[in-house]
């Protein structure tokens, strides 16, 4: 069985290769991706390792705290994402003006 590891505090200019190349001193890793801004492109500083649970929970304890890039890394299980309601804009910014 496989599992989802959140690895956040990436440097902006760490690839998914140097991601695989840390993790793979713990065992296999089976896939790496590193979150990107929609219009930049650019980084945002954190991603997703996917490896076999022995593997996983291995990587957890070696590497988090450990040095990648010159940045602290943070590796810890993933938690499910958590559909958020989006509300664009300030609303006090627009009541200023008369609008709502």
């Amino acid at each position: 069985m496989s599992k989802k590891l959140y690895v956040g505090n990436l440097s902006f200019q760490t690839t998914e290769s140097d991601v695989t190349r840390a993790f793979e001193e713990c065992g296999s890793v089976e896939s790496v991706s590193i979150i990107t801004d929609r219009d930049s492109g650019r980084s945002k500083g954190f991603g997703f390792v996917m490896m076999e649970d022995e593997a996983a929970s291995k990587a957890i304890a070696t590497l988090n705290g450990s040095q990648l890039d010159g940045r602290t890394l943070t590796v810890n299980e993933a938690r499910p994402m958590v559909k958020r309601d989006f509300v664009g804009g300030d609303h006090r910014r627009s009541e200023r003006r008369g609008r709502y």
